[in-house]
């Protein structure tokens, strides 16, 4: 039996592979059992080939010895689903159970399991048979187990590519040690390292051609943009592109726009004409103050034109003084609107308001003493160096507020004059604005004339209009003459139109009657000097303001004419100048002092002409105009209507000026915009509450006049009446407040020197600096023989 039972086992071997080798592995034979092939396994782990070799049959030794599974040939390719049963009759007889109950085949058959998602494979109802491929007839064919699968990843939604990505890392890992047993091993690792580096190509190209589109995408966007700012550029006017080229550009490269140097000489035909282009220009700056300021101090028509006169005269010489021994820019000197208010101040004193006779020259000569204490002031503080010190507390965020406080003093005084004659007024102004932004572009001859010559244009256009509107009969009342006061004070009925035939009448001037045809200015015309502390005080103060303004006139000149920044012994050389203007002004009886025009940066900007020589022959024809009176009762004739109004667009542009300096700075910085915006308003607020305190004898004054009588009525009282004058009259000054605030806040708050936009000027020490810039600011070699000892003058 026992012999027998082995002879069995044997020959079942040989008969059948599958129940063979079950049933010698169930009797204890030699070879290995192969595990059946069910779903339920819970050896089977997905990721180790080992697992997948005893699912699929594969056996190492069996291969290697020559035998391999039939399995093999049949899971080779896709099975097609079962055909359906044949009928009962002629199916065939069941095949007999084995006798071995261990056998895989007496098993229930269970449904074959998806090895990708561990479920039952799709449309197979049973687990099939599988026949073990001991003799080694099937071949294995090359890339197995990838065309398997590949059907079924179309209709499981890619679920096999899926798997293969995820589970790529520990084939890689496992691959190799397969290598040597399976010979497919090797090639699906390779597959594997050609999809990932083709899938890392892949990726890299994409990136690159995303990098591509973005940098083509943002070159073409800066290159719209460029397009778009050139046209904005292209468009803009000629002022403004010039001006923008010298802010960019090299301080020292010559500027297109500019006609004519410093230094040039462009003939004695264009120079003549350059210069008296130059003072018509700003010819409201030197006429117009006299209109205000002498019949404030009870002067008569013929005083009006006599200080006419002498202004010119003073011009004319302290101009040309400037070119020769102050800075040598081309800037005109004058009487400027920092020295109005003080002097309106000091003329509506409590102790002039009553007089009758001679009121014009007691208030001039407490003027000229005034002006000559703040002269010498200025004097010493130019001369000594001083100002040069000084200089590094004033920044454009200090100049800024102070110029423009100049021009905002007299918003009361402004349109409320031009408003009592509106015929006049409004069309001045209108034709004003017209030629300054609407016609500036139109050039005749290469002349920006309208642009120019705004203010003289319109007011000749006006004034001739304004005769017309007189000889016409449009100012003429029922039983009132137009000889002003005398026949009309009398009258009741002509009061009321009093003020309307004084100031739109062009006929009511006796300037032009009472004035000699030649007259020469000579010094204390109106008699000795008076010599008060209080108001001396005053004055000093102002010469200082003066200084201030007079300061960014130079930085701004120098660079509209394409010089270096002069340096800080030219400045305080210029600033003694100035001093010395004022001393001038004071002993021939002006009634204020000569600065610097803050109007010469708007000519320069416009006329583009900075000929020194130009200058210079320009004063000397003002110079011989001032010694013929009528020229003086001339212009001594304008309406105070029309006067106002020009006046109404100088104090705007003096603003704009001032406010201009800010470009120097960080404009948008919060600290410089709280500083500008703080103390221009507190420059309005603190004077308006000195100059509340009205005095008691108001219907003396006209109401124009109120806020220039607070120094004799103001809230300050001290034991002292002079330093109640002083401090009263100081304060109730809008300039004066506005030096004071924004001289305190921008040296006291922190900021940068970038921020605070710091007066940078030139350095003659510096390896940097060219001597040959420094030239045009160097004093005639005749002249500066004798004052090589002063280096604090720039000499």
């Amino acid at each position: 039996m026992p012999s027998s039972r082995r002879t069995t086992g044997r020959g079942g071997a040989g008969a059948g592979g599958g129940g063979a080798g079950a049933g010698d592995a169930g009797g204890g034979g030699d070879g290995d059992r192969v595990p059946p092939f069910m779903g339920n396994n819970r050896d089977h782990n997905p990721r180790e080939l080992r697992s997948w070799a005893r699912r699929t049959g594969f056996h190492p030794s069996a291969f290697f010895s020559g035998e391999s599974n039939s399995s093999f040939a049949s899971s080779a390719a896709p099975q097609p689903p079962p055909p359906p049963p044949p009928p009962a009759a002629s199916r065939r007889p069941p095949r007999p159970r084995d006798p071995d109950p261990d056998t895989e085949d007496d098993r229930d058959p269970a449904p074959p399991l998806d090895l990708e998602r561990g479920g039952p494979a799709p449309g197979r109802g049973g687990r099939p048979r599988r026949r073990i491929d001991l003799r080694g007839e099937l071949e294995i064919p090359p890339g197995f187990g990838r065309e398997e699968a590949a059907p079924g990843d179309a209709g499981r939604g890619g679920a096999r590519g899926d798997a293969r990505r995820r589970n790529g890392g520990v084939e890689r890992d496992q691959a190799p040690a397969n290598a040597g047993r399976n010979g497919n091993a090797a090639v699906a690792v390779a597959d594997v390292d050609a999809r990932k580096k083709a899938e890392e190509a892949e990726a890299k190209r994409k990136a690159e051609e995303a990098e591509a589109r973005r940098k083509k995408d943002e070159e073409e966007r800066d290159a719209e943009l460029a397009a778009y700012y050139q046209e904005q550029w292209a468009n803009e006017d000629e002022g403004a592109a010039d001006a923008a080229a010298a802010e960019t550009a090299p301080l020292y490269e010559a500027s297109g726009g500019l006609r004519c140097g410093v230094t040039e000489n462009p003939g004695w035909a264009p120079l003549i004409f350059y210069g008296i282009q130059h003072y018509l220009s700003i010819a409201g700056s030197l006429v117009f103050v006299p209109l205000i300021l002498v019949p404030t101090m009870g002067g008569s028509d013929e005083d009006t034109a006599t200080v006419i006169s002498t202004m010119l005269l003073v011009s004319g010489l302290t101009t040309i003084l400037h070119t020769f021994l102050g800075s040598r820019l081309p800037l005109i000197q004058g009487s400027s609107f920092v020295y109005l208010a003080p002097a309106l101040v000091i003329a509506n004193s409590e102790e002039f308001r009553n007089l009758s006779d001679n009121k014009f020259k007691h208030i001039m000569r407490e003027l000229q003493g005034a002006i000559l204490v703040g002269s010498v002031f200025q004097i010493i503080l130019g001369y000594t160096g001083l100002m040069s010190l000084f200089l590094r507390l004033i920044n454009p965020v200090v100049v800024a507020p102070t110029i423009a406080a100049v021009g905002l003093a007299f918003f009361s005084y402004g349109f409320p004059q031009a408003g009592s004659c509106v015929e006049i007024s409004l069309p001045l102004i209108l034709l004003v604005l017209l030629c300054t932004l609407y016609m500036r572009k139109i050039s005749l001859f290469g002349n920006h004339i309208f642009l120019v010559y705004a203010v003289p244009l319109s007011v000749a256009i006006v004034w001739a209009y304004a005769f017309f509107l007189t000889a016409g009969g449009a100012y003429n009342f029922k039983g009132c003459s137009s000889n002003i006061p005398s026949s009309n004070i009398l009258l009741d009925s002509c009061r009321r139109h009093l003020e309307t035939m004084r100031r739109c009448r062009t006929d009511v001037s006796t300037a032009w009657k009472t004035a000699a045809w030649v007259r020469v200015p000579y010094p204390f015309q109106w008699g000795p000097p008076t010599f008060h502390f209080k108001t001396g005080i005053i004055m000093i103060i102002v010469s200082l303001v003066a200084s201030v303004d007079s300061l960014s006139s130079y930085h701004a000149a120098s660079l509209l004419v394409n010089l270096s920044p002069p340096t800080r012994g030219v400045v305080s050389r210029g600033i003694g100048l100035e001093g010395i203007s004022t001393f001038i002004a004071g002993v021939w009886g002006t009634g204020t002092g000569s600065t610097t025009l803050t109007e010469n940066i708007h000519t320069l900007e416009t006329t583009k002409m900075g000929s020194r020589r130009a200058l210079q022959l320009g004063a000397a024809v003002l110079v011989i105009f001032s010694f013929f009176g009528k020229i003086g009762a001339l212009l001594a004739s304008i309406p105070l209507a029309l006067a106002a109004s020009v006046l109404c667009f100088t104090w705007a542009l003096i603003i704009a000026l001032g406010l201009s300096t800010l470009r120097y700075t960080q404009a948008a910085s919060s600290r410089n915009m709280i500083i500008v915006g703080f103390t221009l308003f507190i420059s309005l607020s603190i004077p308006a509450y000195f100059q509340q305190y009205e005095p008691s004898s108001n219907l003396i004054l006209p109401s124009y006049l109120l806020p220039y009588a607070a120094a004799s009525s103001g809230p300050v009282r001290t034991a002292s009446s002079g330093l109640n004058y002083a401090v009263n009259a100081l304060l109730s000054i809008n300039v004066v407040v506005a030096l004071l605030v924004a001289l305190i806040l921008d040296n006291t708050v922190p900021g940068s020197r970038q921020e605070r936009g710091v007066y940078i000027w030139t350095d003659p020490k510096s390896l940097e600096v060219d001597p040959a810039t420094l030239e045009p600011y160097r004093l005639p070699e005749k002249i500066s023989c004798w004052f090589r000892w002063a280096k604090c003058v720039g000499t």
